[in-house]
């Protein structure tokens, strides 16, 4: 008897344990402020738990679920800063340069002031004239652009030319009724909302309004409060704040230039929560849509996650390295994220996890990536790429005294003495310590510096002097040089001619190198080549067979003998159509026996017949030139209008041969037959 009565003690303390669970949950969902679909799925999921057995998994996963639909920031939004001015103050603080790129989100905030700004646009449609007027004159007030139409047929002309928001219609008129203005509505544009108005209302009338697209019926008499409500209610997706409709921006460019902190930005710019989401390696669809509530341990997707932790529904998401995402048996990444992206679909995302809508329409995505090559087409085709290309060294020893010594002094505690960098220093860390088109190896070896300095004052801390870093203290902290690139100073040689690339770390020098030997007409090809760079050898070397006799070549050149190719750094893969010219230029050299000028680079597509096709990276492409010491570029010539995104400091330093054809090329490019 004892046993069964803690028996049913312990039950009864059991059920009053779960249903005051149950009314907590119920208290949860009425704070969470959901949108009322998503309320009435959560109350049933509260319903199903008060049947459900306390002991059993689906319970515990039930309230798991039920809480985290709760603690989401359904409406939750921080207002954007909108102040251009501001913004203007911030990048020019946070970047040196990048003048098109600040531009560009310049102009986005620009764009949302003037939408933010307009009014909103209503039609009143009535044949009273007095409740015609009495609208106008009401609406008005409110700071509506109110536009009348005093019959059915009038405000079919006025669809037809003009764009309104919101339209007020009186349902019986001669003629063309509010039924018929209605369809016309919508069929111009499906986001404009119709409010119904009629002193005959029915029930009939109004459902058949409501399944024509009508936003409300309201019944003559009205009280003016129901009709600005009803109307304030309809604009709230526009009033609140303005989704970030239009392209989502991509910024490519090489590591280190500033993707990343560009963000950072603009996150601060607009006053909003900034998140991010690296897509390296990202494998499992799961990780974007979420796990479906199977089991104990299912997760949202990351976004739906970081949104949470933000508790803001429209921050900033830094979708990063989105050109190294991957892809296996799990599901694709890259197709998950079109929903995300797309306008038309993300604004009723729905994540596995939670399988209700969630608006991801006022979040705003900008994406990172070294190259675009890897990108899907259909994800590439919902970016805007900004491309932020490698930085001159005038503009990396500017941004080394205005922001890395500062700050790396700073961090390592040397502000009471404060190393003494000159402008000889820095280049010479730039010329001999770096090779990159970004900054990180910059501010790797700044950083170094300031720690040896650090351990130089403990070491004699008596010295009240602060430490003069000289050409002489870096050979002695950073090691001897480790980068030539007086290229031009080298000796022009037979049969090898100096390239352009564009790879992912930027623009890059390469050397092309052919040599001929007996052998049975083989064309070999080494040097990790990709496929393109093989075909661009053979139309190279079919070229030169074809037109043998205009550049005084042997005709038969080929017959017994093999001709090899080689690219050095053969353990890193090159691909792509721009070295076309030189392989063309070092063939030439080799079969003519005149060296190549070695100041001299070239980058282009070569076809069969000899013409010269553009290519790709050009700023990159210049910008390596010049650091390597190069004094002539051989571009395309469909590649000179490209030259006015220039710095002129690059150009003067560069001389720019634009070319169209093969065959004006050659005393360009080529010295005197040795002797």
């Amino acid at each position: 008897m004892g046993l069964f009565k803690k028996w049913k003690d312990q039950e009864a303390e059991d059920s009053l344990e779960a249903s005051s669970e149950i009314e907590r949950l119920r208290e949860l969902v009425q704070l969470a402020s959901m949108p009322s679909e998503v309320e009435g799925v959560t109350l049933r999921e509260i319903e199903k738990l008060e049947k459900t057995n306390a002991s059993a998994t689906e319970y515990t996963i039930g309230i798991n679920y039920i809480e985290y639909l709760s603690s989401l920031p359904w409406n939750t939004m921080t207002d954007d800063n909108l102040d251009i001015e501001r913004a203007q103050k911030i990048l020019d603080e946070d970047h040196y340069g990048l003048k098109d790129i600040k531009e560009r989100i310049l102009e986005y905030l620009a764009v949302r002031i003037m939408k933010l700004s307009s009014s909103s646009k209503i039609l009143v449609v009535d044949d009273d004239e007095i409740a015609r007027k009495n609208l106008q004159h009401a609406l008005t007030k409110d700071g509506y652009d109110v536009t009348l139409a005093a019959n059915g047929l009038e405000a079919l002309d006025l669809l037809n030319s003009d764009h309104f928001d919101i339209v007020v219609t009186d349902l019986k008129m001669e003629n063309v009724d509010g039924m018929t203005v209605l369809e016309k509505a919508k069929s111009r544009d499906s986001h404009v909302e119709v409010i119904m108005i009629s002193g005959y209302a029915t029930t009939p009338t109004a459902v058949e309004a409501m399944k024509k697209g009508s936003y409300h019926f309201l019944t003559k008499p009205f009280q003016l409060s129901e009709l600005r409500e009803t109307i304030k209610k309809a604009l709230k997706k526009k009033n609140t704040q303005l989704g970030s409709k239009g392209p989502v921006l991509c910024f490519t460019g090489p590591p280190g230039t500033g993707k990343t902190s560009l963000q950072h930005s603009i996150a601060r710019c607009l006053g909003r929560k900034f998140i991010r989401i690296s897509l390296a390696g990202m494998k499992d669809e799961a990780e974007i849509r979420g796990h479906r509530r199977s089991y104990v341990g299912a997760l949202p997707g990351r976004i739906i996650q970081e949104i949470r932790q933000a508790n803001s529904r429209n921050p900033l998401i830094m979708l990063d390295e989105i050109d190294k995402i991957g892809q296996d048996f799990k599901g694709d990444p890259a197709s998950a994220l079109l929903e995300v992206l797309d306008h038309s679909q993300n604004t009723h995302f729905i994540d596995h996890y939670l399988d209700v809508p969630f608006d991801l329409s006022r979040v705003m995505f900008i994406a990172t990536a070294n190259t675009v090559d890897p990108i899907p087409p259909p994800l590439l085709d919902r970016l805007e790429l900004l491309h932020l290309s490698g930085y001159t060294e005038e503009e990396k020893e500017k941004i080394a005294f205005d922001f890395l010594i500062p700050r790396q002094i700073d961090e390592d505690g040397l502000n009471s003495r404060p190393p003494n960098f000159s402008p000889e220093v820095v280049r010479k860390i730039i010329r001999e310590y770096t090779q990159e088109p970004g900054l990180r190896n910059l501010q790797r070896q700044i950083a170094a510096l300031c720690r040896k300095t650090a351990r130089e004052i403990l070491k004699d801390p008596s010295k009240n002097t602060s430490v003069r870093i000289t050409p002489e203290k870096v050979e002695d902290f950073l090691g001897p040089q480790k980068y030539y690139f007086e290229i031009a100073e080298e000796k022009a040689r037979v049969g090898v001619a100096t390239g352009l690339a564009l790879t992912h770390i930027g623009g890059q020098i390469i050397f092309i190198e052919a040599t001929i030997m007996t052998g049975h007409e083989k064309l070999i090809l080494t040097g990790s080549l990709g496929e393109v760079m093989k075909e661009s050898a053979q139309a190279a070397l079919s070229y030169m067979r074809s037109n043998a006799s205009f550049f005084n070549i042997p005709e038969d050149f080929f017959e017994g003998h093999d001709i090899h190719i080689h690219i050095p750094a053969g353990a890193v893969p090159k691909d792509g159509p721009s070295a076309g010219l030189t392989i063309a230029v070092a063939l030439l050299s080799l079969l003519t026996k005149r060296p190549v000028r070695r100041d001299v680079a070239l980058t282009g597509e070569l076809t069969l017949s000899g013409r010269v096709l553009p290519v790709g990276g050009v700023h990159d492409k210049l910008l390596a030139a010049r650091r390597a010491g190069i004094k002539t570029v051989v571009l395309p010539q469909r590649n000179e209008a490209e030259l006015k995104d220039i710095p002129e400091n690059v150009l003067k330093d560069l001389k720019i041969i634009s070319i169209d054809k093969f065959k004006i090329l050659v005393d360009d490019v080529l010295l005197s037959p040795e002797p």
